[in-house]
């Protein structure tokens, strides 16, 4: 247990380190570019908050390829300044471009955290209004429920030539003439076997058998 502390302490410690080392780079670099007082205590807190925005986006978002673009877009401006105040660049004589590029900063992390902070995450499930509406023909076809009637004792009908040895019941013969007349005032056309069947979703050979009685 000490010795995961100790290396997690010693982990925080370098990461201060670093993190001082960094930020007062940065503010040599905005304070030689012309950004004197207060403004080049705020380009290291820009750097830092763009590059924090841009590794939580990598680690949690759905967008890989924009964490990446402003993670390197902040990371070489961190790591350009530390290079520049190594007596590469002279900061009493910053020149031209630099000045340029650390006034457009602000801008450039300005849209940098806008983009990473609000940009809408890619979603996969379907919402509800995403499904197929239920279209007005489709429910006048469908079946009429067949109404569950037990048999009535002594008014089973005589079997037909058609109907050999097919018992129904009378209650669904009744409703079967109401199917048929509704569907002749529709159509002009007496009903037909197949459509009879589909219409009660009774087997073939009942619906033969309630045709003929029609």
């Amino acid at each position: 247990m000490r010795a995961q502390l100790a290396r997690i302490d010693a982990v925080l410690v370098q990461a201060v380190i670093a993190a001082a080392l960094s930020f007062a780079h940065l503010h040599d670099v905005a304070s030689a570019a012309g950004q004197d007082g207060w403004k080049a205590w705020a380009y290291p807190v820009s750097v830092d908050l763009l590059l924090v925005a841009a590794w939580r986006r990598l680690r949690t978002g759905d967008s890989k390829a924009a964490g990446w673009c402003w993670f390197v877009i902040a990371l070489a401006a961190s790591l350009g300044a530390n290079v520049a105040t190594a007596g590469l660049l002279d900061l009493n004589h910053v020149p031209a471009w630099l000045r340029i590029l650390v006034a457009g900063w602000p801008a450039v992390a300005f849209l940098g955290g806008t983009l990473l902070a609000h940009s809408a995450p890619i979603r996969h499930e379907t919402s509800e209004g995403d499904q197929d509406p239920v279209r007005l023909d489709d429910q006048e076809d469908a079946p009429d429920p067949v109404p569950e009637l037990p048999p009535l004792p002594g008014n089973e009908p005589e079997p037909t030539p058609t109907s050999t040895t097919v018992p129904v019941p009378a209650a669904l013969v009744d409703h079967a003439r109401k199917v048929a007349t509704e569907h002749h005032a529709r159509t002009g056309t007496a009903i037909d076997t197949t459509t009879l069947r589909a219409r009660l979703g009774v087997p073939m050979p009942m619906a033969d058998a309630i045709a003929a009685q029609l």
